[in-house]
């Protein structure tokens, strides 16, 4: 019986999440915890990849950890960020962000609806002069790389932030006792593994979201009770709702 789920993401912010629906459905507790964050790197470090901000006219963001750590290391840095700088941003609630730190006029900010760069990419040829720069983490693959060559654009990649582990304390440690744990990438996956090195899955069910995380899980030899997305629940919520049911069934 699932009564005690860990969350491995921060709390929702809002009041209406699905999370909370579930909770008081199936009377369940869930403890929201990440086992990863986000942290910028340091100026230096900046430097060291031989890249100058300024040298480029457009910056793309995929997310809004890219956007607070790019500014916060132009602050560092001592980079004026020009008036006339353009944002290409995968969803309109990344690009409002950016709010944060600097009012624009709407002709500068470009932004896609699905949340992936390729529907971003017609946007960017449309403006096939400008040079783009694209703050990313130390977890990345090609794919925007490939995806931006294919459509012969002037681009770079720097690494801006990096993911690491958000390693428990001695009395979590002591206190870990839940029947589900529910991850959503490959970085959770090695801080379960890093955090509790001894770690027994023994009845406690795990999910994962999306196919890396999934084959991390794997992988590290756990057991995997649930895997979204999928056709039918293509949210983690409405996964878990669906396994909740059929438990309560059984």
């Amino acid at each position: 019986m699932i009564k005690k789920i860990l969350v491995s993401q921060p709390k929702p912010s809002s009041e209406r999440s699905p999370y909370y629906d579930i909770a008081s459905k199936f009377d369940v507790e869930l403890v929201f915890r990440p086992f990863i964050k986000v942290e910028g790197i340091s100026a230096r470090e900046f430097r060291n990849q031989k890249v100058s901000i300024l040298d480029y006219t457009a910056i793309v963001f995929t997310s809004r950890h890219a956007i607070d750590h790019f500014f916060t290391l132009a602050k560092e840095l001592r980079v004026a960020i020009p008036e006339d700088m353009k944002y290409f941003c995968v969803t309109e609630t990344i690009s409002l962000y950016i709010q944060k730190y600097v009012q624009y006029r709407k002709r500068k900010v470009f932004f896609g609806t699905t949340g992936k760069i390729d529907d971003l990419i017609p946007t960017m040829v449309k403006h096939k002069n400008e040079k783009y720069l694209v703050p990313m983490s130390d977890v990345h693959n090609d794919t925007v790389t490939t995806l931006l060559d294919s459509k012969k654009l002037n681009h770079c990649e720097c690494v801006m932030y990096r993911t690491v582990s958000n390693d428990f304390t001695p009395d979590e440690v002591k206190t870990f006792d839940y029947d589900m744990l529910i991850f959503f990438s490959p970085s959770g996956i090695e801080a379960l593994t890093k955090n509790f090195p001894d770690f027994q899955q023994g009845k406690i069910a795990i999910a994962t979201f999306g196919p890396a995380t999934a084959k991390a899980a794997r992988e590290a030899g756990l057991r995997l009770d649930l895997e979204a997305p999928s056709e039918k629940y293509p949210s983690m919520t409405g996964a878990l709702q669906h396994y909740l049911l059929m438990q309560d069934e059984d």
